[in-house]
């Protein structure tokens, strides 16, 4: 296997998705959100535990993720969150996924694929509450659109939801939008119409705010034990990261004070010392703003990662361990003796959040799942025999 991997503990999984139901309690079904490849762990081993551990449902951004889950056996209804267009109409149909509607446009692409191939559709309708980006407006235009698409042959209009844009860190805008909500759905009984599952807590949500949950709660990054929001760590205490990001050492070679590392000769050693070499770099998501700003961690010390990141390969100051060796693991986020580097540090190095640190991570960087202590798969890489 490549000496660069992820290690994904499906233990913790589990134990984040069971202590979410303790908060959310038994009632609302929870939907575990796989999408961008399950947040970079691997959609297939996080949904298969998801599944076994009280969820009931998946969620993707995408018709080929729902594709993907479909091809691997799952057929529990998956949600397709984003924009499909008209073209995919009948992939929806064919694998029998759930939409995501908003538009008259949208849903009657659908309806005419389902009724060509003699089939039914579920939809969920999206309500615009404040976050900005898809959904048709709360109150009277989302009424409006819900009487058409009962209308709308082949089509069973399955929920409807809505998205929290800040439920991590604006409680006030947060309890803005589920009134808003609310107020729809309000509108909606008084006319008779009442759908299955209504649905508005995302991670931040479920966890910080319990009117939120209705239905159903969409779990994204918090069953990956990755904090959902800036201001929710005593309240998430309880999650575990299930991911580690390793490299075993390519190269190390002693260098002379003064010796220049890397494109554009970025750094220059201050005395002599050992320059150890990873093989991975941006094109396997360890992201080139990392440069000059990111530590690793071998037998549980901070080391520098020197020099421009490369687009295979990085670089790090060994000084500190003069006797590194060809074939040493080198943790670039996890825990190593009694430090850890964190997917929350990483993203602080960068300027961004933890959700785009573990999606970056390329799909040739291998995925090794392990279960009760033992490895039990690997994505991206064929395992022999030996291992």
């Amino acid at each position: 296997m490549r000496p660069v991997w992820v290690d994904v503990d499906l233990d913790a999984v589990a134990d984040n998705l069971r202590s979410i139901k303790g908060v959310v309690g038994p009632t609302p079904e929870i939907m575990a959100v796989v999408k961008a490849n399950g947040y970079g762990h691997g959609a297939v081993q996080i949904a298969r535990v998801a599944l076994e551990n009280g969820a009931t449902r998946l969620g993707v951004a995408t018709v080929d993720e729902g594709l993907e889950l479909r091809k691997a056996g799952f057929g529990v209804p998956i949600l397709v969150l984003g924009y499909t267009s008209p073209e995919q109409a009948r992939e929806v149909v064919r694998y029998g996924l759930t939409q995501t509607v908003y538009t008259l446009a949208n849903a009657q692409a659908l309806s005419e694929a389902a009724v060509e191939a003699r089939r039914r559709i579920r939809v969920h309708l999206k309500v615009e509450t404040g976050l900005g980006r898809l959904g048709v407006q709360h109150g009277e235009a989302a009424v409006v659109l819900a009487r058409r698409l009962l209308r709308l042959p082949s089509l069973e209009v399955e929920g409807i939801f809505t998205h929290l844009a800040a439920a991590g860190s604006h409680l006030d805008f947060t309890r803005l939008q589920i009134d808003l909500f609310q107020e729809t759905l309000s509108r909606l009984r008084r006319e008779g119409i009442e759908f299955p599952l209504a649905h508005a807590a995302n991670s931040a949500g479920a966890i910080a705010h319990p009117e939120s949950c209705f239905d159903m709660v969409r779990v994204g990054i918090a069953l990956y034990g990755l904090l959902p929001g800036p201001t929710l760590g005593e309240k998430v205490s309880f999650l575990r990261p299930a991911l580690s990001w390793l490299a075993r050492v390519a190269h190390a070679k002693r260098v002379k004070s003064g010796t220049t590392i890397g494109y554009g000769r970025l750094f220059k050693a201050p005395v002599e010392t050992t320059i150890a070499t990873l093989p991975l770099g941006y094109a396997d998501g360890y992201s080139r703003v990392l440069t000059g700003k990111a530590q690793v961690l071998v037998e549980g010390k901070r080391l520098p990662v020197v020099g421009a990141v490369c687009m295979d390969q990085i670089m790090i100051d060994a000084g500190a361990l003069p006797g590194i060796e060809e074939g040493e693991a080198v943790h670039l986020i996890g825990r190593s003796g009694g430090d850890e580097i964190s997917a929350d540090e990483v993203a602080r190095w960068m300027g961004t959040i933890n959700y785009e640190i573990v999606c970056a991570i390329s799909r040739r960087v291998p995925r090794v799942y392990s279960q009760n202590g033992k490895v039990v798969g690997v994505q991206g890489f064929p395992m022999r025999s030996d291992q």
